[in-house]
């Protein structure tokens, strides 16, 4: 599939999914502007994947409205359009909810949420007139389901899956879609970090988190690659009707089956 030089803003791109994203992206002949919180992880980012006509870096707090709207506003600058978001930033912070610290529980939802709202605030102002776009969110087989530990992030990644459902149909007459790709466990610096945190809170060993956890109802006991969601990534984005819209797509080997 090919996206023939339409734009890309994808958010978190500096590493992990959203570096894979725009990487197969460019690939597929687009044009994309990593946004990731500091100039100088994104800018790098960029001349590592390609030159200044096909990938530019921008520095984008998601959770700071004008922060994205400077960012959207570049994207426009420097390409004259955008075509689809790619909403991807995100962290991971684990408590019992109990030892939950409140600003943690805002930190997360703030950069899950607010960040796919704030950008698709911005977006959908420019995919109106053009009457085209696509909206994508990176949710999580945790939009599905849950996971001990993980309460903020469940409740965002669930969210994600309430604000698409809308934007599929508040898109819809102006040929807007919007879909959330659901992984399953990525071996990104965000899970490995997790791993042995996991551990310590539920007082077991690494290796029995990742096959006793993350691993332990899949079908073969895989991680999912970022090669892996980057493909559903550009299927989505690419595909070329409103035929797939309002959907999650999990990419988790049998995880989550819907």
């Amino acid at each position: 599939m090919k996206l023939d030089g339409k734009v890309a803003l994808v958010t978190g791109a500096a590493s992990g999914i959203g570096h894979g994203i725009a990487k197969r992206f460019l690939e597929a002949g687009g044009r994309v502007v990593i946004a990731d919180l500091t100039t100088d992880g994104s800018e790098k980012a960029a001349r590592e994947l390609a030159g200044p006509s096909s990938a530019i870096g921008v520095a984008m707090d998601v959770t700071k409205e004008d922060a994205v709207n400077a960012g959207v506003e570049q994207t426009v600058k420097a390409f004259g359009r955008i075509d689809i978001l790619v909403s991807n930033a995100g962290i991971q912070i684990v408590h019992p909810i109990e030892e939950f610290p409140f600003a943690d529980w805002k930190k997360m939802l703030a950069i899950h949420l607010d960040g796919a709202f704030l950008t698709t605030k911005a977006c959908v102002k420019r995919f109106y007139p053009q009457k085209s776009g696509v909206l994508l969110y990176m949710g999580s087989v945790h939009s599905h389901e849950a996971s001990p530990l993980k309460a903020a992030y469940v409740t965002a990644k669930h969210g994600l899956l309430g604000l698409s459902r809308v934007m599929a149909k508040e898109g819809a007459a102006h040929n807007v879609r919007a879909n959330v790709i659901c992984p399953g466990f990525v071996k990104t610096p965000l899970v490995e970090k997790q791993i042995p945190e996991q551990a310590k809170e539920l007082g077991i060993s690494e290796e029995r988190v990742i096959k006793e956890i993350m691993l332990a109802e899949t079908v073969d006991k895989e991680f999912t690659t970022v090669e892996d969601v980057a493909d559903v990534a550009l299927f989505l984005a690419a595909f070329k009707t409103n035929a797939l819209t309002g959907q999650s797509i999990c990419v988790s080997h049998g995880w989550h089956m819907s």
